[in-house]
C-alpha cells in the first residue's frame, strides 16, 4: 500500500472519529415551558460546557421513557413514580410488561405542584373546586392527570365532582385556563409556562394542599412516593404569596443500559459540579442537592458510569 493510500485511510479514520465524538445526545422532555423541559435545558447546558459532549433538548407531548428504552434518545427526565411504573409495567403501563433497559443517572430536584386560580377568583381552597371547570383526560400525559386527581383527593374530591374540560397535555390545560375555558389549572411551581399564564391573566394564586397524614395517604394512591412540603415566596414562584403547603415528588435523570460508561460518568460529573450554572438556566435548580444525587428507589437500577462517579465521591451505596 503506498503512502498516499495510507494517508487517505488515516484521514478518513480521523473524520469518522470526529463525527462519532460530535454525536449529539438527545434529552427528551415534556412540552416546552414544562418543568422537566426547563430542567432538561439546564442539564444540556452543563453537558455542553463541562462534559466535553453535545446535548440538545427534544420536547414532546408525553414522557421520554419509551424513547430512551427503544434507543431513539439517550436521556430523559421524569418523576420517579412515572419511571417506576414504566419499568415495572404497572398502572399507566399495565399489560405492557416490564422494561429492563432503563438506568438512573441522578435524582435532580423535587417537582412541586399545585392547582392555580386567578388572583381574584372566589376559589380559596381545593375543596372550593367542587363544581368548577377543570381540565381532564391528559391523553398524552396520563401521569399529569394522576397528579390532578391526587390533589383533588386531598380535599375529598374526584373528577366526578368537577366540570371536566378535555385537554391533551399540561400545556394545553394551562392555555385553556388562560383563555378562560377553565377555572383552575395544575402545573409545577417555577415553570416558565406558569409565569406566562400569570402575566396573561393579571396574576394567579396557588391553592394549598393539606399536609396532614390522611391527605398524604389519599395523594399517594395516585402518585406513589409523593409528599407535602412547605414553600415560601420567591421571585420565580408565581402564585405563592406566603408559606404554602404543596404536593412534591422527585424528578430523576435517566438513560439506557447500553450507553457507554464513560459518557454517563462525564454527564454525572458535570451535573454534580455545576449546580450554579444549572440554576442560572432554571431557578428551581437552586434546590438541587449534589450530595443527594444517588438515592435508593424501588425497582430501579443506576447506570455503571454514574455508580463509578458516586463511589469516587463517597456517595455509594445510596444512604436514603
Amino acid at each position: 500500500m503506498n503512502r498516499f493510500n495510507i494517508a487517505m485511510i488515516v484521514a478518513a479514520t480521523g473524520i469518522l472519529a470526529g463525527a462519532a465524538q460530535a454525536q449529539t445526545l438527545s434529552i427528551v422532555t415534556t412540552p416546552a415551558g414544562s418543568f422537566t423541559n426547563s430542567v432538561g435545558g439546564a442539564v444540556a447546558k452543563v453537558i455542553d460546557e463541562h462534559a466535553g459532549l453535545r446535548a440538545t433538548v427534544s420536547p414532546q407531548q408525553s414522557h421520554g421513557q419509551e424513547a430512551v428504552h427503544d434507543g431513539s434518545a439517550e436521556l430523559s427526565l421524569a418523576t420517579i413514580s412515572d419511571v417506576q411504573m414504566y419499568v415495572t409495567g404497572t398502572v399507566d403501563w399495565e399489560g405492557k410488561g416490564p422494561k429492563k433497559n432503563i438506568r438512573l443517572i441522578s435524582r435532580m430536584v423535587p417537582i412541586r405542584t399545585v392547582f392555580y386560580v386567578r388572583t381574584d377568583s372566589s376559589v380559596k381552597s381545593l375543596s372550593d373546586l367542587k363544581g368548577k371547570r377543570i381540565s381532564v383526560g391528559y391523553g398524552a400525559q396520563k401521569a399529569v392527570y394522576r397528579v390532578a386527581l391526587a390533589l383533588l383527593a386531598t380535599a375529598g374530591l374526584t373528577d366526578k365532582d368537577v366540570q371536566g374540560v378535555p385537554a391533551r397535555n399540561i400545556v394545553q390545560a394551562a392555555d385553556d385556563f388562560a383563555a378562560g375555558k377553565t377555572d383552575a389549572f395544575v402545573f409545577a411551581l417555577g415553570s416558565g409556562k406558569v409565569k406566562q399564564v400569570a402575566a396573561s391573566v393579571g396574576g394567579i394564586r396557588a391553592l394549598p394542599v393539606s399536609p396532614g397524614a390522611a391527605a398524604v395517604v389519599q395523594m399517594r394512591k395516585f402518585v406513589p412516593g409523593s409528599y407535602a412540603t412547605s414553600v415560601t415566596p420567591r421571585p420565580n414562584l408565581d402564585g405563592i404569596t406566603g408559606p404554602t403547603s404543596v404536593m412534591a415528588y422527585d424528578v430523576v435523570l435517566f438513560t439506557r443500559a447500553n450507553m457507554p460508561d464513560e459518557v454517563i460518568y462525564k454527564i454525572t460529573k458535570a451535573v454534580y459540579e455545576n449546580k450554579k450554572d444549572m440554576a442560572a438556566v432554571f431557578a428551581a435548580l437552586n434546590d438541587f442537592e449534589p450530595a443527594g444525587m444517588a438515592r435508593d428507589y424501588d425497582d430501579l437500577t443506576y447506570h455503571p458510569g454514574a455508580i463509578k462517579f458516586y463511589q469516587e465521591k463517597g456517595l455509594w451505596p445510596p444512604k436514603g
